[in-house]
């Protein structure tokens, strides 16, 4: 592995990352008073999960858009692919603002509804380019329609 290559990966996993950072600020603006006293559904998990299934999954989904990367981004394929990847951060970013710092529920699913469509076109750019890349994006996938299904429960409940 290049150099090159390595600063690829380790610059998809940063921005992925930010995604992270961003929630992170919203969560801890708005935790305690707001989203502890919400009534929540009852295949909640404990809160502590959150966070750690968050970040490692942004870790995944970035190593995944590196493979994509290093595929070249000259490649017009790989720039869809990126593109729609970087979307899909922007959204993540976004719905943790909406969900946690607007404390706008029916927003943040709203919002959770386009990460998902966004993340089901990232993984058909991102086999066009690499197959491997594609399936790292699945369990993403899976998590946020975890997210989109307690998303909905607080706002139905609430």
């Amino acid at each position: 592995m290049t150099k090159k290559s390595i600063l690829k990966y380790a610059g998809s996993i940063a921005v992925s990352l930010l995604a992270a950072f961003v929630g992170w600020v919203a969560i801890s603006a708005s935790y305690s008073p707001w989203y502890l006293n919400l009534e929540k559904s009852t295949f909640h998990v404990q809160d502590w999960v959150f966070a750690p299934v968050w970040i490692l999954l942004l870790i995944i989904t970035g190593v995944a858009a590196g493979i994509v990367w290093n595929k070249g981004f000259y490649h017009k394929w790989v720039q869809v692919a990126l593109y729609h990847y970087g979307f899909q951060l922007i959204l993540t970013g976004l719905w943790f603002l909406a969900f946690f710092g607007l404390q706008q529920t029916f927003l943040a699913l709203l919002i959770v509804i386009a990460m998902l469509v966004l993340l089901f076109l990232t993984i058909k750019w991102f086999k066009i380019v690499e197959d491997t890349a594609a399936y790292m994006i699945y369990p993403a996938v899976v998590w946020v329609i975890y997210i989109g299904m307690l998303n909905f429960e607080i706002w139905r409940l609430n």
